[in-house]
């Protein structure tokens, strides 16, 4: 890995930080340098422009996340009904609501006809799609298909009850 390499690396890591704390609503080129501990031009010597830098730490969101859930989660693949239950559990942790809230960010701005989020949005939904299928035991691959969409929209409808304080609900739906 080159020196640029580590520093870009070193710096999507910073920006990952910051945007978990403050939300994409602060991400704008000025915050972000200062939080990477550079000036605007430089972030921009590392990336061609602001939606590479988004690109750059959403993707490292996601694969944050990812790896959250998948310490927590079985070894092995699980029916349907259980890995919802255990999935439920994980993502309503303290611990990943920062990464929740910039999910329900992302969805509301592809919400608002925003054409970079809306697919930025689909890739890191339908990368958690594949996600869920990998953890899920099913009889067969069509099968497996089907339980994947119904844990993924299950897990939207459930962040989306706890973001508008629904909690209850989503305790009455396990």
């Amino acid at each position: 890995m080159s020196k640029n390499d580590t520093r870009r690396a070193e710096i999507i890591q910073r920006l990952t930080d910051y945007v978990l704390a403050e939300g994409l609503s602060a991400a704008s080129l000025r915050p972000l340098a200062k939080a990477a501990g550079t000036s605007d031009r430089m972030l921009l010597y590392y990336f061609n422009d602001k939606a590479q830098i988004i690109t750059a730490v959403l993707e490292q969101i996601s694969a944050r996340l990812v790896e959250l859930i998948s310490a927590r989660t079985a070894s092995e693949p699980l029916p349907l009904e259980q890995l919802r239950r255990q999935f439920a559990d994980i993502l309503f942790e303290e611990a990943l609501w920062p990464y929740m809230r910039i999910w329900l960010q992302v969805a509301a701005r592809a919400a608002m006809g925003d054409a970079f989020y809306r697919a930025v949005g689909e890739q890191i939904g339908r990368g958690f799609l594949e996600w869920g299928r990998a953890q899920l035991k099913s009889d067969t691959d069509a099968q497996r298909d089907i339980d994947a969409a119904r844990l993924l929209v299950s897990m939207e409808g459930m962040l989306f009850l706890k973001s508008i304080g629904l909690d209850d609900v989503n305790a009455k739906a396990l």
